[in-house]
């Protein structure tokens, strides 16, 4: 007899204890999705030029050449002190941002260059700053990433270091 509580315990007390313990792990990983970690709760926003300021070449180039035009173009700052790689520097090129822009006027107009609209390097480059900065990351980190990225497909232009 109490063999067979043992075998009606195991047919139907152990299934029903293994689907509770389930359902528990299965509700408490619903919750973790549910729950927005800080970091999807604040996401960092790039400033970007208006698509309306570029010429027309980057405005009808694909998303992201426009969009390394818009960021190049609103982060002078930051574009000025990382490096290019792609052999730019032979050019006159003395960092990223002058692939995209040749000159800035006295009145505050640009004169953009179209390299960077033919040159993945440079695009590619600029989509990684933008990425490691909307992930936070600080310049000095950015930058060191950039030249051990890269360094393997050219001479970088004349970028002085990151203090």
């Amino acid at each position: 007899m109490i063999k067979r509580y043992f075998d009606l315990l195991t047919v139907f007390a152990l299934p029903v204890l293994l689907l509770g313990l389930t359902g528990c792990a299965i509700n408490e990983g619903a919750m973790q999705r549910l729950t927005p970690t800080p970091k999807a709760v604040h996401q960092v926003e790039l400033a970007l030029a208006p698509q309306s300021a570029l010429p027309d070449f980057a405005q009808e180039a694909e998303p992201r050449i426009r969009d390394a035009y818009r960021f190049a173009v609103a982060n002078p700052d930051v574009m000025t002190k990382i490096p290019c790689y792609c052999g730019c520097g032979t050019m006159g090129h003395e960092h990223a941002l002058d692939c995209f822009v040749k000159d800035v006027q006295p009145n505050g107009s640009i004169e953009f260059d179209n390299h960077a609209a033919g040159c993945g390097i440079c695009v590619d480059i600029t989509q990684d700053v933008m990425r490691l900065m909307r992930q936070e990351q600080p310049l000095k980190t950015i930058r060191a990433y950039v030249d051990a990225e890269y360094s393997q497909f050219a001479a970088p232009t004349n970028t002085p270091a990151i203090e």
